[in-house]
């Protein structure tokens, strides 16, 4: 059969094999319900160690950031800084501060591609860091605050302006 079939001719569907399925085990039907309570009652059991580990992570941003305020944007600072900030937006929900996630997943849209930290005002790059810390020490988990809710909608026109699409 050619590329183009001529008119009159019955155009052939193909259609691919999905072994994907097979591979993966089906449905969900043969997921473990007990293994799954049984991980989710430690991940419970772990949760009263959620606010050091999240401190820890906090502390480690806040010294890249101090490392970036003296160094100006220096590449290797501005990395490290982005690698914590990254941290952060991956753990921050799971330690039950979705928000975090929210603010420290526009601090790296921020600073994350070459040529954007360059035009990072570091006052916004300090916004997002004390914005963090503001948000543990007031306790504020999620944008059902109203001073958290016109915060990160501020942090996120701030970023868009600059290096446009946050999404």
């Amino acid at each position: 059969m050619s590329a183009n079939p001529a008119p009159d001719e019955e155009p052939q569907i193909i259609r691919p094999s999905n072994n994907l399925k097979m591979k993966v085990g089906g449905s969900l039907k043969g997921l473990d319900m007990k293994a799954v309570e049984k991980a989710e009652q430690a991940l419970q059991g772990l949760s009263s160690q959620f606010g050091a580990w999240l401190q820890e992570e906090i502390d480690k941003l806040d010294r890249a950031y101090e490392a970036v305020k003296a160094t100006g944007l220096d590449e290797e600072n501005v990395q490290k800084l982005y690698l914590c900030s990254h941290d952060l937006k991956g753990l921050a929900a799971t330690y039950e501060y979705p928000v975090i996630t929210r603010i420290a997943g526009t601090l790296c849209k921020l600073i994350d591609k070459e040529g954007k930290s360059e035009k990072a005002p570091l006052v916004l790059v300090e916004a997002h860091v004390q914005a963090i810390k503001a948000c543990v020490r007031d306790n504020m988990r999620d944008e059902s605050n109203p001073v958290v809710k016109v915060l990160v909608a501020e942090l996120d026109k701030q970023v868009y302006e600059l290096v446009g699409d946050i999404d």
